[in-house]
C-alpha cells in the first residue's frame, strides 16, 4: 500500500504520511504515538505546538494502522493457503 493509499475503513482524512515517518516500523510507530499522546494530556503546550503534535499523532496513528493492515492481509494470505493446502487430496506414497 502506498503512502496516499486509504487502508480499509480509512475515509475523509488525509492519508499523507510525512517523509521523516515513513520508515518507522509498527513498534517505533507505535511507542513515538504514546509519547505524543503522553505529551498532549500532560498539557502545558501552546494552541499551536499542541496542533502540530497533534497532527503529527494522527500521521502515526495511520502509520500503525497501515503496518496493522498489512500484517492483517499476511495472516489472511497465510491461513487462505493452509486451507486450500488442507483442502487437496492426499497422493498416495509411492513404495
Amino acid at each position: 500500500m502506498s503512502a496516499s493509499e486509504n487502508p480499509p475503513g480509512e475515509t475523509g482524512r488525509s492519508t499523507e504520511i510525512p517523509a521523516e515517518l515513513a520508515g518507522l516500523g509498527y513498534e517505533q510507530a507505535r511507542d513515538e504515538l504514546a509519547e505524543v499522546v503522553r505529551r498532549l494530556e500532560a498539557g502545558g503546550l501552546s494552541l499551536e505546538d499542541s496542533l502540530a503534535l497533534w497532527e503529527r499523532g494522527e500521521a502515526l496513528a495511520r502509520l500503525c494502522e497501515r503496518h496493522l493492515a498489512g500484517a492483517r492481509e499476511r495472516v489472511e494470505s497465510v491461513l487462505a493457503a493452509a486451507r486450500e493446502a488442507d483442502e487437496e487430496p492426499e497422493q498416495p506414497i509411492a513404495e
